[in-house]
């Protein structure tokens, strides 16, 4: 076992909005001898140049953290693996895109031939697109600065 994901067994993700089930007395990756996924704010914390760095240097940490929880062994995500990630982790920015014509664009892209894989710069680049369209960036830029 190389450690990734392939080789663990598959966690399921639940929305914000849906109940979590009942906690049950041991969870299968205990009871398989796998260790626990740790939080993506512990694993930030580990990375001791992390703790002098900018908002924007953790900021983008947290993203290939994100990534790198998810990818393969390859360090690799399927199209259909990378829409729900991006769905779920930054939905903040993708919330109301629906209608636009570059986010239809970019979501179909992830729909055809969804068991291709992207690589992490792809995935930045699906990122950073979505995020320079979204409705939240232009929220951001509105708000007044204060000092």
């Amino acid at each position: 076992m190389c450690g990734c994901r392939a080789s663990v067994p598959s966690t399921k993700q639940y929305s914000v909005n849906q109940p979590t089930p009942a906690p049950t007395k041991t969870s299968p990756l205990a009871a398989a001898g796998m260790p626990k996924r740790i939080p993506i704010a512990k694993q930030l914390a580990s990375i001791k140049v992390l703790g002098k760095g900018s908002d924007l240097e953790k900021a983008f940490a947290t993203a290939a953290l994100v990534y790198s929880n998810s990818a393969d062994c390859e360090g690799k995500l399927s199209k259909a693996e990378t829409k729900t990630l991006l769905q779920t982790q930054f939905g903040a920015f993708i919330q109301g895109q629906e209608n636009k014509p570059k986010y239809q664009e970019i979501i179909s892209a992830l729909d055809e031939e969804s068991e291709n894989k992207i690589d992490f710069e792809d995935f930045m680049i699906l990122l950073v697109s979505l995020t320079l369209m979204s409705d939240l960036l232009q929220e951001m830029k509105n708000m007044k600065k204060t000092k």
